[in-house]
């Protein structure tokens, strides 16, 4: 048996003699003891929800979403099937309430869950068992749910609601985040940081687009401080939605807009060639062959098979480009 199993089992007899027998301890589910948040922002037609613990890839396990149906979190001894039952009942149009009601008289395991449910109406419902392990609680606020167990204080949750209330002039997976990073900063999980996940979809996707991807899916599954990991790969997903517009922009020839889009974009990814290599492109295309053409150089030095693609690019009729600026390139 592993050291951690050992830890685990140890964990488990000793939370045994203390609670009593009265319940039956989940002792094969996953051990996501969490913080998490569900959220949801009417005007920007959103639903989220965010999580951190200290466990691999906790993505997998707490945070469950479906566009114009729900979002849930299932943690503590974590039974992922409140997650996937959860929305299909959330589907049949049945309460939040009574989708925790249903599957929470049907689990053995009760006692040892946290479970929160919004719907797409912005109805919540969550609950928090009475033999999560301390610090363990929740709150419903105004359109989100905050819950933790297994926390270093009882300081966790009250930061959370606090940080997504003071922060309404963000969009709804920036508050998310800020919430998680105030749990942190409170103190957080007791044993640590490992993994993180925020998942956000439609309220009211387009007829025949309920099945697509989430507008955000993003796992950070082991790291020492995942909750700045997502941060990152946050900031990463908003500069490919400002490039993949630039790029729309442009194929438009509407160079002014692609050129402002790829400069948002930069903003956020400064050191992303491909950016800087579509942006070099929009720069010539617009007429300013000269410092396109530099730009376009700098890349090219970086790797040469950026210059094999413009040369492809152009070859193959994807690039309006001058005689001269494609022999420029074509004898670097």
């Amino acid at each position: 048996m592993s050291l951690l199993n050992r830890l685990r089992l140890v964990l488990l007899v000793c939370f045994q003699s203390v609670i009593g027998q009265e319940s039956k301890m989940p002792i094969s589910d996953e051990f996501a003891h969490t913080y998490s948040i569900i959220a949801i922002d009417q005007e920007e037609g959103l639903m989220a929800v965010g999580v951190q613990s200290h466990w691999f890839n906790v993505g997998r396990i707490v945070p469950w979403a479906k566009a114009g149906v729900g979002v849930i979190a299932t943690q503590s001894f974590a039974n992922t099937k409140l997650g996937y039952e959860g929305l299909k009942l959330l589907t049949k149009n049945m309460h939040p309430e009574e989708v925790l009601s249903k599957l929470l008289t049907e689990d053995e395991g009760v006692d040892y869950r946290q479970f929160a449910i919004l719907d797409a109406q912005g109805r919540i419902s969550s609950f928090t068992g009475e033999k999560c392990i301390q610090n363990a609680t929740h709150y419903i606020g105004e359109n989100y749910s905050v819950q933790a167990n297994m926390m270093v204080n009882d300081q966790v949750v009250p930061s959370m609601s606090l940080a997504f209330e003071e922060n309404k002039n963000l969009p709804l997976p920036e508050r998310v985040l800020e919430a998680l990073k105030a749990a942190q900063e409170a103190g957080g999980d007791i044993r640590g940081q490992q993994s993180a996940a925020l998942i956000v979809v439609q309220i009211s996707p387009n007829k025949g687009e309920e099945e697509k991807e989430p507008e955000i899916d993003l796992r950070v599954e082991d790291a020492n401080r995942p909750i700045n990991q997502l941060e990152r790969l946050l900031n990463v997903h908003r500069g490919y939605e400002f490039m993949n517009q630039a790029d729309v922009a442009l194929e438009h020839k509407d160079y002014p807009t692609a050129l402002e889009l790829y400069n948002k974009a930069e903003d956020l990814m400064p050191t992303n060639i491909e950016l800087q290599f579509w942006k070099s492109i929009a720069i010539i295309s617009s007429g300013d062959e000269k410092r396109g053409v530099k730009s376009l150089k700098k890349v090219i030095k970086g790797n040469v098979n950026w210059q094999k693609l413009f040369l492809q690019l152009a070859n193959e009729g994807f690039l309006e480009i001058s005689k001269e600026v494609y022999e420029e390139i074509e004898h670097l």
